[in-house]
């Protein structure tokens, strides 16, 4: 296989920068093509890296090497499965430093939000090692005369798993740990723009003893995607990214027979009530809207703020954003840059259409000077600060469209009826929070806000690992929220046995303690 760089989507020159190979069959492949694709460092500017772009060849190499190792590991034992996993989270917890370095150095998030994106994403490892008690089915004894029924769950088969560039580690740890631990095999597509973090993953899962091929890493583009969305040996897929995206792997592969759980785009909004401990909401929300550059799809991008202590706290909020540095993410900024050029480019027009709408503009991230090393480091990187606007109206596209940056609008509404009127009218239903300090006025948002997850008081309602995650409306395509009990059911089938047997005759001597392995 080779190495070459020969691909117009190549920048000049990269011919001799690493590339990021594929991992099938428990090793690093480059691929059966030469398509590369270039790696940014978003705090230089400058690729650093290739990417092997994946052929339709690589796609069936790489489901093919699942499906053959799907027989020994559906039929591996729970105890021993565990023991992989138990080791897998062993070996994460003790080199998660390097994992963030690997994130931030492609990502540009600082390093201490990527090391809080794999101790998130670790815990849904640590959920997968207590398998055994979440595939226990039920049983009836003499449902009928000496008949017994009882019920059981397997594993699909070959499981795919598209994911974003916001989480490159936490989102694929979203789902490979369960489906690995009910016994399938993965094949994991990262984004093309922060793949390394995959490989690292791919790395762990070998010496931890996993076999070979139960856990396969395919990059690429659409090619890859709709490979794996049409490809007839993959029985599911797993998906996190924008709402048109997520509509279409939705659509494309339950046409093609395919489970599919599609978690879409977000505008999550914060409703802070008069009654609200201003300093606490203002903290929240510079967090909640600028943590990642805003590139979270759980990021507060909509602060609903009764009018009556409006200019309160927008004040907070502006006198805390004065005091962020957007710099390089390795090097102690709060705040690092966009993931690509292209990426702020097209945050930034967001920004200019805010202003052409007639919003607000309090904080201009456009004229952030970054906390950088060199000049050359200032100039070329994909900087875009802080961004605060005011007076938002609900028809401006800074409010419809899901922006991915650190664009924090806010929408002033006369009171909690108003407020929860505006966002149930959205169309996104993924995360939303509540400010309050009177708890009846806090249930009643719980029970009539029309989103799926909800903070009381929690700026980012992401729900710990044995809880499932997951929004409504026009952010979630399919029936199945990602990790916790329903995490399980997604990556199994359920059977129903019902059984009669004649009295057998056995025996035999074996003095020995019984052994479950």
């Amino acid at each position: 296989m080779t190495t070459t760089t020969a691909s117009s989507t190549a920048a000049a020159g990269t011919a001799d920068l690493p590339v990021v190979a594929h991992w099938i069959a428990g090793a690093p492949t480059s691929g059966a093509g030469q398509r590369r694709g270039d790696v940014y460092d978003p705090a230089t500017g400058k690729v650093t890296k290739q990417v092997a772009l994946a052929e339709q060849q690589d796609v069936q190499d790489a489901v093919a090497a699942a499906k053959a190792a799907f027989p020994s590991w559906r039929d591996t034992s729970l105890a021993r499965r565990t023991a992989v996993l138990f080791a897998f989270r062993e070996l994460l917890n003790a080199r998660k430093g390097e994992l963030a370095e690997i994130i931030t150095a492609e990502h540009g998030k600082v390093v201490s939000d990527a090391l809080g994106e794999v101790s998130r994403g670790q815990e849904v490892v640590e959920l997968a090692c207590g398998i055994n008690h979440l595939l226990k089915g039920g049983m009836s004894e003499n449902a009928s005369t000496k008949v017994d029924v009882y019920s059981i769950r397997q594993p699909l088969g070959v499981v795919s798993i598209i994911s974003p560039f916001n989480f490159p580690a936490m989102v694929p740890m979203w789902f490979f740990p369960l489906a690995i631990a009910a016994g399938n095999t993965v094949v994991l597509k990262p984004s093309e723009k922060d793949p390394s973090a995959a490989l690292f993953i791919a790395q762990l899962w070998k010496d931890a003893g996993l076999p070979d091929g139960v856990f396969n890493v395919l990059h690429g583009d659409k090619v890859a995607v709709d490979g794996l969305l049409r490809h007839p040996d993959v029985a599911s897929v797993s998906f996190v990214g924008s709402t048109p995206i997520a509509k279409y792997v939705y659509e494309t592969g339950t046409a093609h027979g395919k489970r599919v759980q599609a978690l879409g785009g977000a505008k999550n909004h914060m409703l802070v009530l008069p009654d609200a401990d201003l300093d606490l909401a203002a903290d929240a929300a510079v967090n909640a809207g600028f943590g990642s550059a805003g590139e979270r799809c759980m990021a507060v991008s909509a602060l609903v703020a009764v009018d009556s202590i409006a200019d309160e706290l927008i004040a907070k909020i502006s006198e805390r954003v004065a005091t962020l540095r957007t710099g390089d993410g390795r090097k102690g900024a709060d705040m690092g840059p966009l993931v690509t050029g292209a990426h702020r480019d097209k945050v930034a027009g967001y920004v200019d259409a805010g202003v052409a709408e007639g919003a607000e503009l309090v904080i201009d991230g456009r004229q952030v000077v970054p906390d950088a090393q060199d000049d050359q480091a200032a100039a070329d990187g994909f900087w875009l600060g802080p961004t605060l606007f005011d007076k938002v109206g609900t028809g401006m596209s800074i409010y419809t469209e899901e922006i991915f940056g650190p664009v924090l609008s806010v929408l002033r509404v006369s009171g909690y009826d108003e407020g929860l009127d505006l966002i149930n009218a959205n169309r996104y239903g993924n995360g939303v929070a509540i400010f309050t300090n009177d708890g009846g006025a806090a249930r009643k948002f719980r029970n009539e806000v029309q989103v799926g997850m909800i903070g009381v008081n929690v700026p980012v309602p992401v729900p710990v690992a044995y809880y499932s995650f997951g929004g409504w409306k026009q952010s979630l395509f399919g029936d199945t929220h990602a990790h916790g009990t329903e995490g399980v059911h997604f990556f199994t089938r359920g059977k129903v046995v019902t059984e009669r047997w004649l009295d057998p005759s056995h025996g035999g001597l074996n003095l020995g303690f019984p052994q479950n392995d």
